[in-house]
Protein backbone atom coordinates (compact mmCIF):
# COMPACT_ATOMS: atom_id res chain seq x y z
CA UNK A 1 0.00 0.00 0.00
CA UNK A 2 1.29 3.15 -0.43
CA UNK A 3 1.28 4.48 3.03
CA UNK A 4 3.35 1.65 4.40
CA UNK A 5 1.59 -1.09 6.57
CA UNK A 6 -1.37 1.06 7.47
CA UNK A 7 -3.68 2.23 4.88
CA UNK A 8 -4.19 5.53 3.34
CA UNK A 9 -6.78 7.28 2.54
CA UNK A 10 -7.66 11.13 0.71
CA UNK A 11 -10.50 12.96 1.29
CA UNK A 12 -11.48 15.93 -1.03
CA UNK A 13 -13.77 18.52 0.37
CA UNK A 14 -14.68 22.29 0.89
CA UNK A 15 -13.00 24.49 2.34
CA UNK A 16 -15.57 26.52 3.76
CA UNK A 17 -18.22 25.03 6.09
CA UNK A 18 -21.06 25.10 3.81
CA UNK A 19 -24.71 25.93 4.78
CA UNK A 20 -25.94 23.13 7.09
CA UNK A 21 -24.00 22.10 10.28
CA UNK A 22 -25.02 17.87 8.74
CA UNK A 23 -21.60 18.32 6.37
CA UNK A 24 -19.52 19.62 9.20
CA UNK A 25 -21.01 16.90 11.82
CA UNK A 26 -19.81 14.00 8.53
CA UNK A 27 -16.24 15.64 8.11
CA UNK A 28 -15.67 15.27 11.86
CA UNK A 29 -17.07 11.89 12.49
CA UNK A 30 -15.26 10.72 9.37
CA UNK A 31 -11.81 12.40 10.76
CA UNK A 32 -12.24 10.67 13.82
CA UNK A 33 -13.18 7.05 12.74
CA UNK A 34 -9.86 7.35 10.32
CA UNK A 35 -8.20 8.21 13.74
CA UNK A 36 -9.29 5.81 15.41
CA UNK A 37 -8.67 2.98 12.87
CA UNK A 38 -5.71 3.96 12.69
CA UNK A 39 -6.07 5.17 9.23
CA UNK A 40 -4.32 7.66 7.80
CA UNK A 41 -5.18 10.77 6.43
CA UNK A 42 -4.40 12.08 3.26
CA UNK A 43 -6.04 15.84 2.67
CA UNK A 44 -5.52 19.19 1.13
CA UNK A 45 -3.58 20.59 3.77
CA UNK A 46 -5.95 23.19 4.77
CA UNK A 47 -7.41 24.81 8.39
CA UNK A 48 -10.26 26.22 7.14
CA UNK A 49 -13.82 25.02 6.16
CA UNK A 50 -14.24 20.88 6.29
CA UNK A 51 -10.73 20.62 5.29
CA UNK A 52 -9.89 22.18 8.52
CA UNK A 53 -13.05 19.76 10.46
CA UNK A 54 -11.47 16.41 9.35
CA UNK A 55 -8.05 17.05 10.06
CA UNK A 56 -8.64 18.10 13.56
CA UNK A 57 -10.84 15.45 14.27
CA UNK A 58 -8.79 12.93 12.93
CA UNK A 59 -5.34 13.83 15.07
CA UNK A 60 -7.64 14.45 18.02
CA UNK A 61 -8.17 10.81 17.82
CA UNK A 62 -4.42 9.92 17.14
CA UNK A 63 -4.21 9.69 13.31
CA UNK A 64 -1.78 11.23 11.02
CA UNK A 65 -2.62 13.50 8.82
CA UNK A 66 -0.49 14.47 5.82
CA UNK A 67 -1.59 17.63 3.58
CA UNK A 68 -0.52 18.44 0.47
CA UNK A 69 -1.02 22.39 -0.29
CA UNK A 70 -0.32 24.64 -3.38
CA UNK A 71 1.97 27.83 -2.56
CA UNK A 72 -0.23 30.21 -3.29
CA UNK A 73 -2.65 28.84 -1.10
CA UNK A 74 0.24 28.42 1.83
CA UNK A 75 1.12 31.97 0.99
CA UNK A 76 -2.56 33.03 1.87
CA UNK A 77 -1.89 31.31 5.77
CA UNK A 78 -4.88 28.88 4.89
CA UNK A 79 -2.47 26.10 6.05
CA UNK A 80 -2.73 23.32 8.71
CA UNK A 81 0.41 23.98 10.96
CA UNK A 82 -0.25 21.10 13.03
CA UNK A 83 0.42 18.30 11.25
CA UNK A 84 2.17 15.09 10.62
CA UNK A 85 3.34 15.76 7.53
CA UNK A 86 3.02 19.13 4.65
CA UNK A 87 3.94 18.90 1.59
CA UNK A 88 3.98 22.45 -0.49
CA UNK A 89 4.18 21.99 -4.49
CA UNK A 90 3.82 24.26 -6.84
CA UNK A 91 0.89 23.76 -9.03
CA UNK A 92 -3.14 22.20 -8.48
CA UNK A 93 -2.41 19.44 -11.18
CA UNK A 94 0.86 18.58 -8.81
CA UNK A 95 -1.16 18.55 -5.74
CA UNK A 96 -3.70 15.86 -6.77
CA UNK A 97 -0.86 13.58 -8.46
CA UNK A 98 0.86 13.60 -4.73
CA UNK A 99 -2.58 13.25 -3.18
CA UNK A 100 -3.33 10.62 -5.51
CA UNK A 101 0.04 8.62 -4.92
CA UNK A 102 0.13 8.54 -1.50
CA UNK A 103 -4.02 6.79 -1.34
CA UNK A 104 -5.21 3.93 -1.27
CA UNK A 105 -8.62 5.36 -1.69
CA UNK A 106 -10.54 8.31 -2.05
CA UNK A 107 -13.76 9.89 0.06
CA UNK A 108 -15.48 13.13 -1.76
CA UNK A 109 -17.17 14.73 0.81
CA UNK A 110 -19.52 18.08 -0.12
CA UNK A 111 -18.13 20.47 -2.11
CA UNK A 112 -17.32 22.78 -4.66
CA UNK A 113 -15.70 23.56 -8.30
CA UNK A 114 -12.55 22.45 -6.17
CA UNK A 115 -14.29 19.19 -4.83
CA UNK A 116 -15.53 18.20 -8.47
CA UNK A 117 -12.52 18.80 -10.39
CA UNK A 118 -10.56 16.33 -7.85
CA UNK A 119 -12.66 13.66 -8.06
CA UNK A 120 -13.43 13.74 -11.82
CA UNK A 121 -9.65 13.90 -12.00
CA UNK A 122 -9.56 10.87 -10.08
CA UNK A 123 -12.31 9.03 -12.12
CA UNK A 124 -11.03 9.70 -15.20
CA UNK A 125 -7.46 8.41 -14.02
CA UNK A 126 -9.25 5.10 -13.03
CA UNK A 127 -11.59 5.05 -16.55
CA UNK A 128 -7.89 5.62 -18.50
CA UNK A 129 -6.22 2.76 -16.51
CA UNK A 130 -3.73 5.30 -15.09
CA UNK A 131 -4.85 4.20 -11.60
CA UNK A 132 -6.84 1.65 -9.84
CA UNK A 133 -7.55 4.26 -6.90
CA UNK A 134 -11.42 3.62 -5.74
CA UNK A 135 -13.31 6.76 -5.63
CA UNK A 136 -16.04 7.21 -2.99
CA UNK A 137 -18.67 9.66 -2.78
CA UNK A 138 -20.06 10.34 0.98
CA UNK A 139 -23.72 11.86 0.70
CA UNK A 140 -24.91 13.72 3.33
CA UNK A 141 -28.25 14.29 3.49
CA UNK A 142 -29.01 13.58 -0.28
CA UNK A 143 -26.08 16.11 -1.48
CA UNK A 144 -24.67 14.11 -3.91
CA UNK A 145 -28.03 12.80 -5.68
CA UNK A 146 -27.71 15.36 -8.29
CA UNK A 147 -24.33 14.42 -8.83
CA UNK A 148 -25.57 11.00 -9.68
CA UNK A 149 -28.56 11.59 -11.55
CA UNK A 150 -25.92 13.24 -13.86
CA UNK A 151 -23.51 10.81 -14.18
CA UNK A 152 -26.71 8.23 -14.93
CA UNK A 153 -27.88 10.07 -17.47
CA UNK A 154 -24.25 10.39 -19.30
CA UNK A 155 -24.10 6.82 -18.99
CA UNK A 156 -28.00 6.20 -21.00
CA UNK A 157 -26.43 8.70 -23.73
CA UNK A 158 -23.44 6.46 -24.27
CA UNK A 159 -20.75 8.81 -23.19
CA UNK A 160 -19.55 6.74 -20.28
CA UNK A 161 -19.50 2.72 -20.28
CA UNK A 162 -21.81 1.07 -17.20
CA UNK A 163 -18.90 -0.37 -16.61
CA UNK A 164 -16.94 2.93 -15.72
CA UNK A 165 -20.21 4.70 -14.33
CA UNK A 166 -19.75 1.98 -11.32
CA UNK A 167 -16.57 3.48 -10.83
CA UNK A 168 -18.10 6.32 -8.63
CA UNK A 169 -18.76 4.65 -5.67
CA UNK A 170 -21.60 6.00 -3.01
CA UNK A 171 -22.05 5.77 0.50
CA UNK A 172 -24.12 6.87 3.39
CA UNK A 173 -22.07 6.48 6.31
CA UNK A 174 -18.16 6.55 7.58
CA UNK A 175 -18.25 3.35 7.68
CA UNK A 176 -19.79 2.24 4.38
CA UNK A 177 -17.26 5.06 2.73
CA UNK A 178 -14.09 3.94 4.73
CA UNK A 179 -14.83 0.47 3.26
CA UNK A 180 -16.31 0.71 -0.18
CA UNK A 181 -12.89 3.10 -0.56
CA UNK A 182 -10.56 0.03 0.49
CA UNK A 183 -12.50 -2.35 -1.75
CA UNK A 184 -10.25 -2.57 -4.86
CA UNK A 185 -11.40 -2.12 -8.21
CA UNK A 186 -12.23 -5.02 -10.39
CA UNK A 187 -11.80 -6.02 -13.91
CA UNK A 188 -12.74 -2.73 -16.31
CA UNK A 189 -13.15 -2.83 -20.20
CA UNK A 190 -9.64 -1.93 -21.89
CA UNK A 191 -12.21 -0.41 -24.74
CA UNK A 192 -12.91 2.82 -23.10
CA UNK A 193 -13.37 5.05 -26.50
CA UNK A 194 -15.59 3.51 -29.20
CA UNK A 195 -14.15 4.46 -32.82
CA UNK A 196 -17.23 3.41 -35.19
Amino acid sequence: MPGGTNPRLAVYMAANHGSHPKYGEMAAALGHELGCRGIALVYGGGNVGLMGTVADACLAAGGHVTGVITEQLADREVVHRGLNELHIVSTMHQRKAMMNAMADGIITLPGGFGTLDEMFEALTWVQLGLTRTPVVLLDVDGFWDAMFTALDTMTTAGFVRPEHRSLARRATTVGQAIELALTAIGELPAKWVDRS
